[in-house]
């Protein structure tokens, strides 16, 4: 087991990979007391190499691998890019390019949404892992041996996951269905925090619109302070603390010091900066309130083709050997069945494999039938 810690050795090991098709990728981090991702160990491998690099040696700078994320020859591949992309993305200020994300692949290979590397290890490689290590500090130094080798085989395994995926994706001519999940992986969009979006985390019902634009003034300040201060959002103010705050709209301390969720030992910077967030809101006109379209229920009209919809599914779902929740969840059906066209089931290569067909059976050319023979559903072109 290979461990870099020196910056020529870095800067070697990032030229020896280079030139191979792939290299495979994985992070250890933690975040737990603060707002943004600490990197504490970084592991790569191509077929022939692999190696664990220490970011928090003494005169480390990763440069050498920013620059090979940058290399368009060389696919990048992660198991459940997004928390890896985001921390590479904080680093160095762009997105690792072309990926690679085997979670996905397995999904569209029939392992189900959201499958993990320990699945795919047991299934795909034939070992299993050894999880003592899973929830240790990255942080604490030195790292021992068991570490080390637990860290070193999420990047080594995963060469043979994304050999035998992309081998299946290929035969199968799925490529465009990942390479649509994975330009959403890599949009620089859903990787900004912007404090003006910060409310709409929360979990907050079927608010009123100026109780919301007061969530909205409150989540913005909590960001700010918690991007500046580098703490996570909850030790600013907690998630329904700030709901509870919104509802009753305190106008001044003393509100704000009856309430149960409120810390006793508030600051009174904070208090100050609750108070005014209320304010702001408090002056606004209603056309400036965030504006939330609530999920209805299904009304019983479109319950029968709901259940026609969800019928679909399964027969299109079993038949690509995918799990169905990949292809489409209630909310894509019911939008469908509603007649609105702008849901992801109707897009790409799900309205190529379901999206296509569920708009035909809502405008009435499909019918339904059983196969005699076989006991199986038929959904059939009306003539």
């Amino acid at each position: 087991m290979r461990l870099i810690t020196q910056q020529a050795e870095l800067a070697a090991f990032c030229q020896q990979i280079a030139d191979g098709r792939y290299i495979t990728v994985d992070t250890e981090f933690i975040r737990d007391k603060t707002y943004y991702p600490k990197l504490c160990l970084l592991q790569m491998a191509n077929p022939e190499h692999a190696a664990v690099i220490d970011p928090l040696a003494d005169g480390i700078d990763l440069a050498p691998v920013f620059e090979l994320m940058q290399k368009t020859s060389v696919i990048k591949v992660f198991h459940a890019a997004r928390q890896d992309i985001e921390i590479f993305n904080l680093l160095s200020g762009k997105i690792p390019t072309p990926i690679f994300d085997t979670q996905v692949a397995a999904a569209v290979c029939g392992y189900g949404e959201s499958v993990g590397y320990e699945t795919l290890v047991n299934d795909i490689v034939g070992e299993e892992l050894d999880k003592s290590s899973r929830y240790t500090d990255w942080s604490a130094r030195p790292l021992t041996e068991k570490q080390l080798n637990y860290a070193i085989s999420d990047v080594t395994h995963l060469r043979v996951i994304y050999e035998k995926l992309q081998s299946q994706i290929a035969k199968e001519g799925r490529s465009s269905w990942i390479d649509e999940e994975h330009a959403f992986l890599t949009d620089p969009a859903i990787y900004r925090n912007d404090p003006e979006d910060a409310w709409k985390r929360l979990k907050f019902g079927n608010m009123r619109p100026k109780h919301l634009a007061a969530l909205r003034e409150l989540a913005k300040w909590r960001e700010i302070e918690a991007q500046k201060l580098d703490v996570p959002r909850g030790r600013i103010v907690k998630d329904e603390t700030m709901v509870e705050i919104a509802s009753v709209m305190p106008r001044k301390e003393s509100d704000l010091s009856r309430m149960r969720g409120v810390d006793k030992h508030i600051s009174k910077s904070k208090v100050d900066a609750i108070l005014a967030a209320v304010q702001v809101a408090l002056g606004l006109q209603p056309a400036d309130f965030p504006q939330v379209k609530h999920h209805k229920k299904a009304s019983e009209n479109i319950t029968s083709a709901l259940a026609m919809l969800q019928l679909l599914l399964k027969v299109k779902a079993d038949q690509q050997g995918i799990a169905s929740s990949m292809i489409a969840g209630k909310e894509d059906l019911e939008a469908i069945a509603l007649g609105k066209i702008d849901t992801p089931a109707l897009q790409g290569w799900r309205a190529e494999i379901f999206g296509a067909q569920a708009a035909a059976l809502m405008a009435g050319k499909l019918k339904l039938s059983l196969n005699p023979k076989n006991k199986q559903v038929v959904f059939d072109e009306v003539e």
